[in-house]
């Protein structure tokens, strides 16, 4: 089972196993909704944990998006539910939800995600999913989750900004999931998830599935601590088939990266892409710059407000928007399909958001394009990058012919001045900033 339903029925079938879903022992309420959706066989990463995860075991995981990691914690999660009696409620606060199972996520829109994979395998077995996160929707969600939840899904900053509230109580969770665990470190969340769990009953009383797209010492750390002696599992630790992407780099002057990227975009024909640089400031320039050039271009980036974000990304995914300019917020667990060219507008400063970023093309048995500029600003990091990958990339320095020659060049937008001490106002701190951003 993948985690893009529009994934096509051939592209699917090159990511799957000889494991039958059917012969796994889910609960037939669960199996029946995957037979209903036409699902038999399982990925690799399901094959490889849901034989242990029903059985009730920690699971340490690695995996990336795109692998079926979503549907193997959410039919674990689910099944542990169905099977076990609900604990008794007497402890919970007055007035308190107490919800069964709690979901971790970095970001917004991997939260929102999960929770729309949710839906469809819950929909015949009776148990509630609730999503909440920052930046809309306040009332709305702290109400769904005063009226009851099995599966509580979120961000950490808004599912604890509730739990000091007291809306709902981690004393009864039986199942805890963390995804993205690497990115929660690099997002500066983990003393948030550490309290969480501090609340939640000890490892011993509660299944605990973990998930990152690398099992580094301080990601296991993590897991040890909290976790009761999970098993390691490594599957498609190459997620992102390089063999299947077209890779290219050229070398460029900062002041003509403009003009080769249009250049470039004039001879895709009818294709998606996402084009990544390093800074707002650059996204919004890219942005104006290929709107003034005749292109249909939008910018996703943690600064843009949650609903909006979330229409972009829908545009982006039906082809209504033909071109996404992003930060890194969208280079990792986010289910785009039909990715075909990626385009590195600025390199990357880490080695492994380069993999990650081309990651988002030649997906579920695909092909891709990954196309790279390095200027003398970013060019420091090639050498990383090729060391982690173990390749050269392909390179070459663009000729007139690459450039388009009669563009548009737009202002830089002027800054708006800051009022108040901080960006988030003046008692804001690092908190606060997770908080709103969360």
């Amino acid at each position: 089972m993948t985690e893009t339903a529009s994934t096509s029925d051939a592209a699917q079938q090159k990511m799957l196993t000889d494991t039958r879903l059917d012969a796994l022992g889910l609960h037939e309420t669960i199996l029946s909704g995957l037979i209903k959706r036409g699902f038999s066989h399982a990925t690799p990463i399901q094959a490889e944990t849901l034989p242990l995860a029903l059985k009730g075991a920690d699971i340490a995981g690695q995996a990336h998006t795109g692998t079926g990691k979503t549907a193997a914690f959410l039919l674990a999660t689910m099944h542990r539910l169905l099977k076990d009696d609900p604990e008794p409620s007497e402890h919970a606060p007055a007035g308190a939800s107490q919800p069964r199972a709690l979901i971790l996520a970095p970001t917004r829109e991997l939260a929102d995600q999960i929770y729309k994979d949710a839906l469809p395998l819950a929909s015949g077995t009776g148990l509630k999913c609730v999503v909440c996160y920052g930046g809309t929707g306040y009332e709305e969600q702290r109400q769904a989750i005063v009226d009851g939840v099995d599966i509580l899904i979120g961000t950490p900053g808004r599912l604890i900004d509730y739990y000091k509230q007291k809306v709902y109580t981690l004393k009864a969770i039986e199942v805890a999931v963390l995804d993205e665990a690497d990115r929660m470190f690099d997002l500066g969340f983990i003393d948030d998830i550490r309290y969480m769990f501090r609340k939640m009953p000890v490892p011993e009383n509660r299944q605990n599935l973990l998930f990152s797209a690398t099992l580094s010492h301080r990601v296991l750390e993590l897991a040890y601590e909290h976790m009761n002696s999970p098993t390691l599992v490594r599957t498609d630790t190459e997620t992102v088939n390089i063999g299947a992407i077209t890779q290219k780099l050229y070398h460029v002057s900062k002041d003509d990266k403009l003009a080769l990227l249009i250049g470039t975009l004039r001879r895709i024909d009818n294709g998606r892409t996402l084009i990544f640089i390093n800074t707002k400031r650059t996204a919004e320039f890219i942005e104006d710059g290929l709107n003034a050039n005749g292109f249909t271009a939008a910018t996703l980036s943690g600064d843009v407000a949650q609903n909006k974000r979330l229409r972009l990304l829908e545009d982006f995914k039906t082809g209504e928007l033909p071109i996404m300019v992003a930060t890194d917020v969208a280079a990792r667990g986010l289910h785009i399909p039909d990715v075909t060219h990626v385009i590195n507008y600025d390199l990357p400063q880490d080695a492994q958001d380069y993999v990650h970023r081309i990651g988002r093309t030649a997906r579920a048995g695909n092909t891709g394009d990954a196309i790279s500029f390095a200027c003398e600003e970013y060019v420091y990091s090639l050498p990383d990058i090729e060391a982690y990958i173990e390749h050269k990339i392909d390179a070459e320095m663009p000729h007139g012919a690459d450039f388009a020659d009669d563009i548009v060049v737009p202002a830089r937008r002027k800054r708006k001045p800051r009022s108040g001490g901080r960006r988030n106002g003046g008692g804001g701190g690092r908190g606060k900033s997770r908080s709103n951003r969360n």
